[in-house]
């Protein structure tokens, strides 16, 4: 696609060709990196993306598609569900359980695989470059492979090097752009997960519900995920539980009486939340999606996340790559940070403040989400892209006094979180 160019893109135009500088380079091909390149590639500048898989590749992830992941998608996109949602049961580590159901789809189900390569081809359409099988060993923003102050160097594994005016960095939670950029990180959890297939008379009777169990460490929980012949069951909690989250995954699927059924896949990944002051850009370097931090601390949903984030990155990467000097680029990369805390950044804080309740009072939440109408109606709500955990927080008294009471707790008590009551 192309787009009308800028006075900077004319001036530059046979020096770029020349020297074979692109605009924006795009870090990752998950839902993050996928989404930077598409917001950049519809302007018509030139994006490249680079992904060090070959793809479709599995992913760790439950696959679960709510509203904003939905609302972020673009244009012309059609989910490739695996199932539609509408009923889950829930249970406190396998006891009180309760199904409650929706005449509407409460969200829909994915396999990752063709979702993130659904999302790559749509970048490739809208003009985006890919190239697989490339490992990024570091970016460089000074030095002797930057020809001037407004590139950047991107250095592959085997010593190719390219220039970009503009990086994106969506290289998962281990992101080494992400430490390029210094983020910082407040919450790191293992998640364990089995994709499992079983025979049809099993499946049916998953078909359209999940399972959601509170689980016995605080912070965790367990879930199943119908997806056809497969079910994906998984479980998380925080790192430094390995053996305890194992423990429950295994007690999960033997109480589900799935234990006589061979998984097709075992897998697990660290899932990680950004600190608040955590940066989200150097220089003319941004991050997104889990390179930068970004997901839902209490659920620790993280896909949504990466499509937001994915998109403004995209979005103010092509205003970085057109700025002129140092001081506008930081100008731009400084509005992309505002506006991720601006929306993201407050639905974090609400998780984080919810996740600390949550460890400390499991039963209070199942007890609400199975019984009280006005709890069951916001999960609904934010399952169906309604309205968003900060909206929620605000709109309610009672629930803004809740988590005021848990402020007030944590600044009076020096006491970890761990060794507070689980129930």
């Amino acid at each position: 696609m192309s787009s009308e160019n800028s006075p900077a893109d004319d001036e530059n135009s046979s020096a770029d060709d020349a020297r074979q500088v692109w605009d924006v380079v795009v870090v990752g091909a998950g839902p993050a990196g996928a989404s930077a390149a598409y917001a950049a590639a519809v302007t018509g500048r030139r994006v490249l993306l680079l992904e060090k898989a070959e793809l479709p590749r599995y992913k760790t992830c439950g696959g679960g598609i709510i509203g904003p992941s939905r609302d972020a998608l673009p244009p012309g996109f059609e989910l490739p569900f695996r199932d539609r949602v509408h009923a889950v049961t829930f249970s406190n580590n396998g006891r009180f359980t309760r199904t409650r159901r929706s005449r509407q789809m409460l969200f829909g189900l994915i396999n990752r695989p063709e979702f993130d390569h659904q999302l790559v081809e749509h970048a490739q359409k809208a003009g985006a470059e890919l190239r697989t099988g490339v490992t990024v060993q570091r970016v460089e923003q000074h030095g002797s492979a930057v020809p001037d102050r407004r590139t950047v160097a991107v250095v592959l594994q085997g010593g190719e090097t390219l220039l970009a005016r503009a990086v994106v960095g969506a290289d998962g939670s281990a992101s080494r752009i992400g430490a390029h950029v210094g983020v910082k990180l407040d919450q790191v959890d293992l998640g364990l997960e089995a994709e499992i297939p079983v025979p049809e008379t099993v499946a049916e009777d998953w078909k359209g519900r999940v399972l959601i169990d509170w689980g016995p460490m605080p912070g965790s929980y367990g879930w199943v995920f119908p997806k056809g012949d497969t079910l994906t069951v998984g479980v998380i909690s925080a790192r430094g539980e390995g053996a305890a989250t194992k423990r429950y995954l295994e007690d999960f699927i033997g109480r589900l009486g799935l234990a006589g059924f061979e998984p097709s896949i075992s897998s697990g990944h660290l899932t990680r939340c950004r600190a608040d002051d955590s940066p989200l850009s150097r220089g003319r370097v941004v991050v997104c999606g889990d390179a930068a931090g970004l997901l839902e601390p209490w659920t620790r949903e993280g896909i949504s996340f990466a499509l937001r984030s994915g998109r403004l990155a995209g979005e103010w990467a092509v205003r970085i790559s057109e700025a002129h000097d140092a001081v506008d680029a930081r100008r731009q990369a400084l509005n992309y940070a505002f506006a991720i805390k601006a929306g993201l950044g407050v639905e974090m804080s609400v998780g984080k403040r919810l996740l600390t309740l949550f460890e400390r009072r499991p039963g209070l939440f199942h007890a609400a989400l199975t019984g009280v109408r006005p709890a069951w109606r916001a999960f609904t709500d934010i399952t169906r892209g309604r309205t968003t955990l900060g909206e929620l927080i605000r709109s309610h008294p009672m629930a803004q006094r809740a988590l005021s009471a848990v402020d007030r707790r944590q600044a009076a008590t020096a006491e970890p979180v761990a060794e507070e009551s689980g129930s």
